[in-house]
């Protein structure tokens, strides 16, 4: 029998990782909220109903751990997990929806860009980006706001299996064409679905790693 190679033991990490136990830990509606900073953090973002919650759930093999919603905006609040007393996993509000009052997504903004600030335990944002629409606008303001803060975000590909192999194709070229000369863009494009489990293998292998890196 062959030895496992290094993409299958990072695979394999992974897997157990993110079979282990999860559970909630915190939820911050405002900035004196913000628990301390302690394990290896991992933040999701995206726009309103591109399936952050989805994922997060697929990628822990749970259906229920990430609250689900048809209703975009529902999250308010920064929700904090503890995956195996490993690696923080934190749920950031989505953004970017039209019928949220201007007052409400100025609050959101705000709790993010406080929570952004010098989070030293955070390792990466994974940026979350529905494979059919690309980046949009509001996506930029983000991805400007973390450039800035110097914080390194990963675009993520969501829902992949509702598009076509060369309609995908044409998506990631776009996207990495997108994020080519900006300071904080992690280089790699991962492509997901939540629905079938596509990619999901090898996005706990690249978070798994993170876990592992003792250095921010």
């Amino acid at each position: 029998m062959c030895a496992p190679g290094p993409l299958e033991d990072a695979l394999e990490r992974g897997r157990r990782l993110f079979a282990g136990e999860c559970r909630f830990v915190h939820a911050a509606a405002e900035a004196a909220q913000l628990p301390p900073a302690g394990l290896p953090e991992v933040a999701f973002a995206g726009r309103s109903n591109v399936g952050k919650s989805s994922l997060v759930n697929a990628l822990t093999g749970r259906n229920s751990l990430a609250r689900t919603s048809n209703t975009p905006g529902r999250t308010q609040a920064l929700i904090f997990f503890d995956l195996a007393g490993r690696l923080g996993i934190v749920d950031l509000p989505g953004y970017g929806y039209a019928k949220v009052s201007r007052t409400k997504s100025a609050a959101w903004t705000a709790l993010t860009r406080d929570y952004l600030a010098g989070r030293a335990s955070l390792r990466r944002l994974c940026l979350l980006v529905d494979a059919r629409h690309g980046l949009k606008d509001s996506d930029g303001a983000l991805m400007d706001l973390l450039d800035r803060a110097a914080v390194v975000y990963q675009v993520i590909l969501t829902k992949i299996d509702k598009l076509s192999s060369p309609a995908l194709g044409r998506t990631v070229a776009r996207v990495e064409a997108g994020i080519a000369r900006r300071a904080a863009a992690h280089p790699a494009v991962f492509a997901t679905s939540a629905r079938t489990g596509d990619g999901i293998p090898r996005l706990r292998a690249e978070l798994a790693a993170l876990a592992e890196d003792p250095s921010p």
